[in-house]
């Protein structure tokens, strides 16, 4: 009979050496990321409407059905940060690497070609959180490649 691997294996937190600073914050950026994502799977609109401010009277269904879509990718993407930045720290800088790419990737689709604002030129929240986001997380991951002083 084949033996069963755990779910969740040993901590590897033991092999990280940046600074804690990136592992803590990488923790706020899960919370950061699950709240949202259960406001897009909770809301009635997923927050398209009362958040984001987009106009539902057209594609009602296939925008609600969007933004529940990305809330369940963004709730499990924060579950797994989550997890990296409370058990398994050795993976801090990859996550923050991924982090980097990831909101890189969504400040050119919402302020790049693809980015029209919406009426008025209004860009929802995420826009403005997503573009101010990247600098930062840049930073986060430098701090989680570097050595912790007395480390």
């Amino acid at each position: 009979m084949a033996e069963l691997v755990s779910l969740l294996p040993p901590s590897t937190n033991n092999a990280y050496q940046g600074w804690k600073l990136a592992a803590w914050a990488l923790t706020v950026l899960a919370a950061g990321t699950i709240i949202p994502a259960l406001i897009h799977i909770g809301l009635p609109d997923g927050g398209a409407g009362v958040i984001a401010g987009l106009d539902l009277s057209q594609g009602r269904h296939t925008i609600i059905s969007l933004f529940a879509w990305a809330g369940t990718t963004q709730f499990v993407w924060g579950l797994i940060l989550l997890a990296i930045s409370l058990r398994y720290r050795s993976l801090v800088p990859l996550a923050l690497a991924l982090l980097v790419t990831e909101r890189a990737l969504h400040t050119w689709n919402m302020w790049g070609p693809k980015g029209t604002p919406l009426a008025g030129g209004h860009h929802p929240p995420e826009a403005w959180v997503t573009l101010g986001s990247v600098p930062v997380l840049a930073m986060l991951l430098a701090l989680s490649l570097r050595r912790a002083r007395g480390g």
